[in-house]
């Protein structure tokens, strides 16, 4: 059974760090396209930061360029974004995804097929 599970969410004053965590069971992260996304009251879910292992290549939201780094530990299953300088405008639920439709996914498809369930952040002094 495939299953994305987010951690590390909470609240964090305006200039400070979190690092969310997405544990993965089912399926093997190494293989496939993985990202974080976010949805903030009232706004569409947005891409934050995308991965995929076919080519090594990255994406990131112009906004959080410079501030987030996506990684993950293939030992563990699991899949991290590190949130540095946080602002209030990062609030949202963030969750974590996986295109799981082909092996060797890309990020650039954005047909993430693989939900978590969410994790909240918030950013307030």
């Amino acid at each position: 059974q495939v299953q994305l599970v987010e951690s590390g969410g909470g609240l964090v004053q305006p200039g400070g760090s979190l690092r969310l965590s997405c544990a993965a069971s089912g399926f093997t992260l190494d293989y496939y396209a993985i990202g974080w996304f976010r949805q903030a009251p009232g706004k569409e879910r947005e891409g934050v930061a995308c991965f995929s292992s076919s080519d090594g290549s990255t994406y990131y939201l112009d906004s959080v360029k410079g501030r987030f780094t996506i990684s993950r530990d293939n030992a563990k299953n699991t899949m991290y974004l590190q949130m540095n300088r946080l602002k209030p405008e990062d609030t949202a639920v963030y969750y974590c995804a996986a295109d799981l439709s082909t092996y060797g996914s890309s990020w650039s498809s954005w047909n993430f097929d693989s939900w978590g369930q969410g994790t909240q952040v918030t950013v307030s002094s």
